[in-house]
């Protein structure tokens, strides 16, 4: 199938990693669904930059860890664009934390939005997948959940490494309905998320920190990530599943026992 023909459905693809990853799929040639919660405006503004550039594109407000919201949602995309092929989890939240200092409604919620949601929105495309028996489901996770050591991440780190494990075990699942389920694992990207809440003199400080951590000097822009996604999402990547693609630049400080 040329990309021309697939459907894209890009959860959290509003703002950051999943806007970039709405553009690439969308240049690519794919028609594509931006799955937004709150920011409305993000959504309508990138709908509306792809659709002067010719593109098919959707946009739903739905909250991934709801999963009647999700069925919902996958209907429409199938009603509107048509079936949905390709399936991109990206929504995610992050809150840090630590042992002494950490809540447990965030906690929850994190969970409920980083593992919860990607198992809700698997579970609606797989049925259509099954039938058509093609499918690719690339689950945006991130190299905290492999294991490095930036400090108040253990919470996050946890509801991603669930996202991995998870890769690996749908794969198995979905992989004789010819369904492939793959992960990127991004490192620290800048984004308004990892911007947020910080001042311009923090965040050069917190950038050439995270920079002399990588192997290649720098901290990683959105259009990084999205490249590794439209690769696994490829009509061409047919034989690659239960994989983990790390995109984080070389980081050099992960924890282990060397």
């Amino acid at each position: 199938m040329p990309w021309q023909e697939h459907v894209a459905l890009v959860t959290g693809g509003a703002r950051g990693i999943g806007r970039a990853i709405v553009r690439r799929l969308a240049r690519e040639g794919a028609a594509v669904c931006i799955n937004y919660v709150r920011n409305v405006d993000a959504a309508d503004a990138l709908r509306a930059e792809l659709e002067f550039g010719g593109a098919r594109v959707t946009s739903v407000a739905a909250d991934v860890s709801d999963d009647a919201a999700v069925e919902a949602m996958v209907e429409r995309v199938n009603n509107e664009l048509g079936p949905v092929s390709i399936l991109i989890n990206n929504a995610g939240v992050s809150y840090q934390a630590t042992l002494d200092t950490y809540d447990r409604g965030a906690l929850e919620r994190m969970r409920h939005v980083n593992a919860d949601g990607m198992i809700h929105t698997t579970r609606a495309v797989m049925r259509g997948m099954r039938e058509r028996r093609y499918g690719r489901i690339v689950n945006v996770a991130s190299n905290a959940g492999i294991g490095t050591s930036l400090p108040g991440n253990a919470f996050y780190a946890a509801s991603k490494a669930e996202v991995l494990i998870l890769t690996r075990r749908f794969a198995m699942e979905l992989g004789p309905h010819g369904i492939t389920v793959n992960a990127v694992a991004p490192g620290y990207v800048e984004t308004e998320m990892s911007r947020r809440g910080r001042s311009e003199k923090e965040w050069d400080v917190a950038t050439r920190r995270l920079s002399a951590l990588t192997i290649l000097g720098r901290v990683g822009r959105p259009e990084d990530v999205a490249n590794a996604v439209a690769f696994l999402a490829s009509p061409d990547s047919g034989w690659i599943t239960a994989q983990v693609l790390t995109v984080d630049g070389g980081r050099l400080d992960y924890v282990g026992h060397a």
